[in-house]
């Protein structure tokens, strides 16, 4: 298998691991159960990693972790929304 596809399938199936709560958070509005600084920490991660991956020019490493990124930033966003 060609790397890349490895690097790409690892990618989308670590990313997407974060969907289905960012699914459930937009639809029961309860936040109860995120940490904030979980995912700041997880943000400042994976945006690390993005930076990685431009430099070493690796498509995967970057469209991966910039995924992420938009996740788990928009879960953070819905944390301090719906927070009580």
């Amino acid at each position: 298998m060609n790397e890349n596809i490895l690097g790409i399938i690892a990618g989308i199936l670590t990313s997407a691991s974060m969907v289905p709560q960012l699914v459930k958070v937009l639809k029961e509005k309860n936040v109860e159960d995120l940490s904030w600084v979980m995912l700041l920490v997880l943000i400042s991660g994976v945006s690390l990693w993005v930076w990685y991956g431009i430099m070493k020019e690796e498509w995967p490493i970057i469209l991966s972790n910039a995924f992420s990124v938009l996740l788990n930033s928009t879960l953070l966003v819905c944390y301090f929304i719906y927070k009580k």
